[in-house]
């Protein structure tokens, strides 16, 4: 459901302007440490987030479908639903979530103390990814 109005433009601004302003914080310190791999960590999951939202959006502003619409009733844009460019949004909404998911479960598995710790965090990973799998493709 896509919400119309002011209120909603200036919280997304607000939304987004955090996240790049954290986002700068963190890789200038990165870099004035001298920590190139954190700068690139942030860098990477700062663009992989911004084209996750890009992609969720496009997402949002599809047609809803047709009541009795099935996958075989791709159509081009003339006012129907493509179902093939859905599915292909979705997909891609779910690789990037699955990417940012392992770039984090990657960071936080390093940081851990224990091996069967570092295994735990990449087990919820792992359901995580799965999980989102079979909400967008398995049960819509």
């Amino acid at each position: 459901m896509e919400r119309v109005g002011g209120a909603d433009a200036v919280l997304t601004f607000t939304g987004l302007a955090a996240v790049t302003l954290t986002s700068g914080v963190s890789a200038y310190r990165a870099a004035a440490a001298r920590d190139v791999g954190s700068a690139a960590f942030v860098g990477a999951s700062y663009t992989t987030l911004l084209l996750l939202f890009r992609t969720l959006r496009a997402y949002e502003r599809l047609p809803a479908p047709p009541a009795g619409a099935g996958a075989a009733d791709d159509v081009d844009d003339g006012g129907r639903v493509d179902n093939g460019r859905r599915r292909r949004l979705k997909r891609e909404v779910w690789a990037l979530c699955t990417l940012l998911t392992v770039m984090f479960a990657w960071k936080v598995a390093a940081a851990m103390p224990s091996w069967p710790v570092a295994a735990v965090v990449w087990a919820m990973a792992v359901v995580t990814a799965v999980g989102g799998f079979l909400a967008l493709f398995r049960h819509p």
